[in-house]
């Protein structure tokens, strides 16, 4: 059985979203100090609707198949549905990931909040506890 599966093959090499949204509503990047990886989502929202979204992605293979896989899970979607996305969602998407590699998923997950964290701060509203940041410790998270 190999190691990954044939979605994670695909956006890997073919990610989705890739780039830059200049004049972005929000922006979130987060990173994993024991491995490495970098994520920075862009959002475009247009009456509460994610109407683009984009990344940029430093890591492995996994992290940028979670990254493109995130993007589609929220693209077209409302900002409150897009907040309740998880890394377990992204995980499933991509038909799922080796366990030491489901960090990237969590990623991922971050990497929007982070975005969406932006966009409320930017417009003024209020987040509460869905914008609550990763601090990092995958291993401790319980996600």
């Amino acid at each position: 059985m190999p190691l990954y599966s044939e979605k994670v093959m695909d956006h890997f090499r073919n990610p989705r979203n890739v780039g830059v949204i200049e004049n972005a509503d929000g922006v979130g990047e987060v990173g994993n100090a024991k491995c490495g990886d970098i994520m920075k989502m862009y959002l475009k929202i247009d009456n509460g609707i994610i109407t683009d979204v984009k990344f940029e992605t430093f890591g492995c293979g996994s992290a940028i198949a979670s990254s493109s896989m995130a993007t589609e899970l929220i693209k077209g979607k409302p900002v409150a549905e897009a907040m309740k996305l998880t890394n377990k969602a992204v995980a499933e998407a991509l038909d799922g990931l080796p366990a030491h590699k489901l960090h990237c998923s969590v990623l991922a997950e971050e990497a929007i909040r982070a975005a969406l964290a932006d966009y409320y701060k930017r417009n003024g509203l209020e987040c509460g506890e869905s914008c609550a940041a990763c601090d990092g410790d995958c291993a401790g998270c319980g996600k």
